[in-house]
């Protein structure tokens, strides 16, 4: 292990800080990563893989693995509530694009079981758990983090840089002073798992599958194990209210009546946020994933799009720490942002615009672009360019 000062700190060990952790020791970049659980989490959370994601998770050799223990996914849908399948996209279009045309349903957990046993197995990396970093601070030759462990006791770990991938409560982003301006959308989102078969009782369903409604719209995501179904709910609930078992089998049942009680495996309620931070760069601190920047889950792009800051920022760190000037991290914010601005959160908010749409002529007109689309070959592909994150990718590539 390399001295203490001089590696790299990061802070959070979910899917963006083990991808960034990764992707320095393969650089030769010594890290420390500091997590604050006892053990990384193993819920439910994201399941969507886009293609460009497992294209950069090939370089550690995990997304065989994931496909391996995840359901591919070559078509998605939007879907009316009423009357059925509206569109179906075929991400098979994607080939020469990608290495992967599909999106993969995989629950993040196995994600960072690959990537721990990755880590866990390099003599650069040092994964400390039970250390939740408090302060944060950074002078002219490196970063130090004072994390509190379980005891009450403080440790104090020093390196060159520190990258803070911990999460939409950021410590790291409120010791830097960054703002999260944004906004809040109104209903709450309820998430359900469940081993009932839906793809068994409603005809041509996707594995993935959005569902408008101008009373009550839906999403339903498929995994190896369960489907996942997400609900908006009235905010005027409370939490204890919204995942009762009572109210939690009405609903289910409003989305399939089955003449039996529905198994629940997981169940969560929680507030949906559309926030930026005004800044990712601060000196020799970074910030990305959720950190950053945190959406409306619609899309699937919050996961994804914190793998691909982790992915762009220890490409840029890696150079300088081999001698490129600290500024060529400037980059990195204009480009990160501007796609979390103009893509992420724009498609997240276009996509809850279309299944909340409650005018019928509205709702005609979003679903007749939507067939126009499919018909269209270019228009599709154009479309999964788009929605699967490949051209956003492509295109920071004119951001200076």
């Amino acid at each position: 292990m390399a001295d203490g000062a001089d590696r790299v700190i990061v802070v959070g060990a979910g899917p963006v800080g083990l991808v960034a952790t990764a992707a320095l020791v393969a650089e030769g970049i010594p890290v420390t990563t500091l997590e604050a659980t006892p053990d990384l989490a193993e819920d439910l959370r994201a399941s969507t893989f886009h293609p460009p994601t497992l294209d950069m998770l090939d370089r550690f050799g995990i997304s065989d693995q994931l496909v391996a223990r995840g359901l591919v996914c070559r078509h998605w849908q939007f879907r009316d509530r009423r009357e059925g399948v509206v569109a179906t996209f075929d991400m098979a279009l994607l080939e020469g694009e990608t290495r992967h045309p599909y999106r993969l349903q995989c629950e993040q957990w196995k994600l960072t079981e690959a990537l721990r046993a990755l880590v866990d197995a390099h003599p650069d990396a040092e994964l400390v758990t039970d250390a939740r970093v408090e302060e944060v601070t950074q002078d002219d030759s490196g970063v130090t983090a004072v994390a509190r462990r379980p005891d009450g006791s403080r440790d104090s770990f020093r390196g060159r840089f520190l990258i803070g991938a911990d999460g939409a409560r950021s410590t790291v982003r409120r010791c830097v002073g960054a703002r999260f301006d944004g906004l809040t959308i109104p209903e709450i989102y309820l998430t359900l798992s469940t081993p009932f078969p839906f793809h068994e009782v409603m005809e041509d369903l996707a594995n993935i599958a959005y569902i408008s409604d101008p009373a009550e719209w839906l999403v339903l995501l498929r995994t190896p194990s369960l489907w996942r179904v997400l609900l908006p709910t009235d905010p005027a609930l409370s939490d204890e209210e919204i995942v009762a078992p009572d109210r939690v089998e009405a609903r289910l049942q409003g989305v399939v009546a089955t003449g039996r009680p529905y198994e629940v495996v997981h169940r969560t309620a929680y507030r949906v946020h559309e926030r930026v931070a005004d800044r990712y760069v601060w000196g020799r601190i970074f910030l990305a994933g959720d950190a950053a920047h945190i959406n409306n889950p619609l899309g699937g792009m919050g996961m994804n799009g914190g793998i691909h800051d982790a992915v762009n920022l220890t490409g840029k760190l890696a150079e300088v720490w081999r001698g490129a000037p600290l500024a060529l991290m400037g980059r990195y914010e204009r480009q990160r942002r501007k796609v979390a601005l103009e893509t992420v959160q724009a498609q997240a908010l276009r996509n809850r615009e279309m299944l909340n749409a409650a005018d019928p002529e509205r709702r005609r007109a979003y679903h007749d672009e939507l067939r126009a689309i499919v018909a269209d070959p270019a228009r599709h592909k154009a479309h999964l360019m788009r929605s699967a994150m490949i051209q956003s990718l492509r295109d920071l590539e004119a951001v200076d």
